[in-house]
């Protein structure tokens, strides 16, 4: 089954690679680029578009996907199917159609909705209700909630929360070049590995065309980026994500949550450096009496570009460290003791502290155009 996840991937990245080329010529001649200005510190305009390349990449794939399983499904078992997983995964994906269809509306309205931000600013509170509104009827029409055992309010706003949160946090990375889509294809990577190891296969294929839209852009996009993928973009990966994590169950076949409480905790570690960059710039917005959703040059990236580093360094460097909670996170669902798992917890705590210490530098003034580039959060 691992071959055809592959073969998902690499349609997924051809369609986003092929239609990015499109809007790095495209989008220039209708207008819809990027100015400098502000906070906005690239030296000169820049395509936008990427989202909907990214966006493509994933709708396209999966519409037909759940085409052809929900109308030629019987014909493809019995003519060229044998695999017994194989079977497993087009039944699967004719049972999640609904859900599906749902993940993909969502993520048109949030698609859309950041083609309008990227044209014109909506406003920050605009966006967000837009998050809260998609996320909470997906959540409450498919049910689809974590940590159940909470009782069913409690756990239903727990993950209404969590899939915003996460939206945000790839919102808010987006502001340097190749930043937001490496660090995502980093995490997608973590959650695929974890997903095809306890056969669940349906998120697997799901992860598979999020990460090939993310690296067929991401050739692209990695600074010095031709084209951005603006809030179209950030806000399809941050949702598509969050939703995948709620549907992951972590557990490998035949063990129960009570032996393995901890591995519930594996999303939280792989996204750790995201929702520790949105935490802090938040903390520090609010410090300020500044809205935690205007943007500035406070993140994580801008920081490390403020010690000398530079973009592409800063930027690989952020890479280097969300592969390094994203591992352990990896391993979190096959350790067979708490003492194991709270190394892991202890290990990832020790990684943030690594970053805080790096962030432990004054920033200089705004800088000046070409010394980091930006494609801005919310």
């Amino acid at each position: 089954m691992i071959l055809p996840i592959l073969c998902l991937a690499g349609v997924s990245l051809i369609i986003s690679f092929l239609v990015t080329w499109l809007m790095i010529h495209l989008a220039p001649r209708i207008g819809f680029v990027d100015r400098p200005g502000h906070r906005k510190i690239h030296a000169a305009p820049k395509p936008l578009g990427g989202g909907v390349a990214i966006f493509l990449a994933i709708a396209l794939p999966m519409l037909a996907g759940l085409l052809v399983v929900n109308l030629a499904a019987e014909q493809l078992v019995l003519r060229f199917i044998r695999h017994d997983d194989a079977v497993a995964l087009l039944s699967g994906a004719q049972h999640q159609t609904r859900l599906s269809l749902g993940v993909v509306g969502g993520m048109l309205i949030l698609h859309a909705l950041g083609l309008l931000d990227d044209r014109s600013a909506l406003g920050p509170y605009v966006k967000l209700i837009a998050q809260l509104v998609v996320a909470g009827t997906l959540v409450v029409a498919f049910d689809m909630r974590a940590l159940t055992a909470l009782g069913t309010a409690p756990s239903t706003t727990l993950t209404i929360l969590w899939i915003v949160a996460i939206t945000n946090a790839f919102n808010f990375l987006d502001n340097m070049d190749g930043l937001s889509a490496g660090v995502a294809a980093v995490c997608t990577t973590a959650f695929l590995v974890t997903a095809i190891i306890i056969q669940q296969w349906f998120v697997a294929a799901t992860l598979a065309l999020l990460l090939g839209a993310l690296l067929g852009f991401l050739l692209w996009n990695f600074p010095p980026a031709r084209i951005f993928m603006g809030d179209s973009g950030s806000l399809v990966i941050g949702f598509v994500l969050g939703v995948l994590t709620v549907r992951t169950t972590y557990l490998p076949k035949g063990e129960d949550l009570a032996a393995g409480w901890y591995s519930v905790f594996a999303p939280l570690i792989v996204l750790a450096v995201p929702l520790y960059d949105l935490i802090v710039v938040s903390i520090i917005r609010l410090s300020r009496g500044k809205s935690p959703f205007v943007g500035d040059t406070n993140h994580f990236s801008h920081r490390l570009v403020a010690r000398g580093m530079s973009r592409r360094t800063a930027v690989l460097c952020i890479y280097l460290v969300t592969a390094a909670t994203s591992v352990a996170a990896t391993l979190l669902p096959h350790v067979k003791s708490t003492f194991g798992a709270m190394l892991i917890f202890c290990q990832t705590i020790l990684i943030l502290g690594v970053v805080a210490l790096l962030e432990q530098h004054p920033l200089r003034p705004p800088l000046s155009p070409g010394e980091g580039g930006g494609e801005g959060d919310v």
